[in-house]
């Protein structure tokens, strides 16, 4: 059986992309590789590796989160990591509209601009 680490790596390879996580652990230092490793396990090896939810469903519950909390950066990411998950632009726009009412129009409003971006960096015509 593989150990969380192992199995976080193959589920982050599989949402984000193998170039992603390896510019990632090409940028990873001695400072902040505990931390690496602790979202790899944690994030990845636990959460997203569980049965539960599909992908798809987890990347539009985690795009939701970021946006509600104004991560713009890793809404993006998320976003981008759609074309891995299945999440289509409608789902996103689904949650975007949760988050404009449970947590402000503004919010949904920059996670709009932030996910129109993202794909038009990955070619998706939304």
């Amino acid at each position: 059986m593989p150990d969380r680490y192992e199995t976080g790596m193959e589920t982050r390879r599989a949402v984000l992309g193998d170039a992603h996580v390896d510019r990632a652990e090409a940028n990873k230092r001695p400072f902040d590789a505990d931390f690496q490793r602790m979202i790899t396990e944690g994030a990845w090896g636990s959460v997203w590796s569980r049965p539960g939810l599909s992908k798809r469903e987890r990347s539009v519950v985690t795009i939701a989160l970021l946006a509600a909390l104004g991560h713009w950066d890793e809404v993006a990411l998320h976003v981008r990591a759609t074309k891995n998950t299945g999440a289509s632009p409608e789902d996103v726009m689904e949650a975007i509209l949760h988050v404009a009412i449970y947590a402000g129009v503004p919010a949904a409003n920059q996670a709009i601009k932030v996910a129109r971006a993202a794909y038009a960096e990955i070619g998706v015509e939304i």
